[in-house]
């Protein structure tokens, strides 16, 4: 049908899971605009992955963003393949854990998404195996709404051009 997109998430274990499998995801369908992307931050961060760098690549195929957020701890024991062992195993070299308890640089991502324009759906994607989601999930939204500032109206260095300031 004309007009349906498709929203590919980046994610380990599907046919693209970080930048170089992404790209040639998209020349295997030859760039159709069908195709595109569902951003999640999360997997890009126990994958030393650049999110930003990834946004600013791909900004004409980000159809969708999740905001799920991942904690690194690689401390020499934990590995970063989690060792089979279950959601919220301290021993877990990373985790999904709740929007603004992770690493994911989500200032940088949002002024990237305002930067490229892009204008889509966001949605906050909460599995955190160490929180209530009645806590967790409302949180999160709060935590988010933070970087949802409105751009300035002028250039920065506008204001100072009327010679009275």
């Amino acid at each position: 049908t004309e007009g349906v997109r498709f929203a590919h998430e980046v994610h380990p274990s599907e046919i693209a899971y970080d930048y170089w499998t992404t790209q040639r995801a998209l020349e295997a369908v030859d760039h159709r605009p069908a195709f595109g992307l569902n951003f999640d931050p999360s997997h890009f961060v126990w994958q030393d992955l650049d999110p930003v760098g990834f946004l600013y690549d791909f900004r004409d195929r980000i159809y969708h963003v999740d905001c799920k957020e991942a904690r690194k701890r690689l401390d020499g024991r934990n590995g970063r393949l989690g060792s089979h062992l279950p959601w919220g195993d301290p021993r877990r070299g990373w985790d999904f854990v709740s929007a603004g308890h992770g690493d994911v640089p989500w200032e940088d991502v949002f002024r990237m998404l305002r930067s490229i324009g892009y204008d889509g759906p966001v949605s906050v994607e909460w599995e955190d195996a160490g929180m209530d989601r009645l806590q967790g999930a409302p949180e999160a939204l709060r935590s988010l709404k933070a970087y949802d500032f409105e751009p300035p109206t002028t250039a920065f260095d506008a204001a100072f051009a009327g010679g009275d300031n």
